[in-house]
């Protein structure tokens, strides 16, 4: 069978990974981020590399006459129109970073932690020019630990993404149609960006809902909070069992023999990490000037 002639839109590495598997693809359009490896994709390619099409009307037109078999997404960050996808005879397809339907939209890291999955995985689908929608060609699953947060977790997902990636091409190039399968009513809400609201450690909450949304949030944005006048970024945390003492109330801290903890509506947190605008938290001088 001839090449299968890909056209990528996403970041470096999975035009890499295609290319290192056989599938170079004939035209990679890059994410507009300031990634690593955009320069070894420019030397190593046979194809072109080229910038938005949404931006450069130039670029748009040169795509129309690539005569692409195949679209291939990996984490690019923006809707690729109706008509560029429908440049793709054999279709178009895309990874997403959780078990569709459940948690679509654009950051399914933050809340498969924030409210206590026990497993994501990811999702390649042919894609629509409606988000995370079309239909499932495959899926694979990974299990949350209690230890992840978003930046392990988002590590934890490359991997299987780009083997989906990978087998979607081979299957391709072996005249296989994925045609996937429909998706299902979803059974979570739209995963939106957190807002500074959600962000906002809320200490009546018990322990456990606590250190899930500070885990959700770490290392970026962060989870905030206020002691006294100071608003830091609590960045990890861990459950502590130490009683805290009489008559103290939630959000206010006490040194235990293994650090600062804070109490909560339920248990308490002992915080490990934080940060503010100026870089890491000193815990000792933190809570030693809001008890003074």
């Amino acid at each position: 069978m001839a090449r299968l002639r890909i056209l990528y839109f996403g970041v470096p590495l999975g035009a890499e990974v295609l290319r290192q598997a056989g599938f170079d693809p004939v035209v990679s359009v890059l994410a507009p981020l300031d990634m690593a490896g955009r320069r070894r994709v420019r030397r190593r390619s046979e194809g072109l590399v080229l910038g938005d099409p949404a931006v450069d009307p130039a670029v748009r037109r040169l795509l129309a006459g690539t005569r692409p078999d195949a679209l291939f997404s990996f984490f690019y960050p923006r809707r690729i129109e109706a008509d560029v996808l429908a440049l793709a005879p054999r279709g178009a397809f895309g990874t997403h970073p959780s078990l569709l339907p459940r948690w679509r939209g654009p950051d399914p890291y933050y809340w498969a932690l924030r409210e206590g999955d026990a497993e994501t995985g990811v999702t390649l689908h042919r894609l629509e020019p409606t988000y995370d929608t079309g239909p499932i060609v495959a899926r694979a699953s990974v299990s949350i630990t209690e230890t992840d947060d978003a930046w392990s977790l988002a590590k934890k997902l490359d991997r299987p993404a780009l083997r989906l990636l990978g087998d979607a091409a081979e299957r391709l190039s072996r005249g296989e149609a994925l045609e996937g399968e429909p998706q299902p009513e979803p059974t979570s809400p739209w995963a939106r960006r957190p807002t500074d609201d959600d962000l906002a450690i809320d200490w009546q909450q018990p322990a456990d809902a606590i250190l899930r949304a500070v885990r959700a949030a770490a290392p970026e944005p962060g989870a905030t909070a206020a002691f006294g006048e100071r608003w830091i970024e609590v960045l990890d945390a861990e459950p502590c069992d130490d009683a805290p003492p009489t008559g103290l109330r939630p959000a206010e801290a006490w040194r235990t023999a293994d650090g600062w903890a804070v109490r909560c509506g339920e248990g308490a947190l002992r915080i490990l990490e934080a940060r503010d605008a100026e870089g890491d938290v000193d815990l000792d001088e933190l809570f030693a000037s809001v008890r003074d």
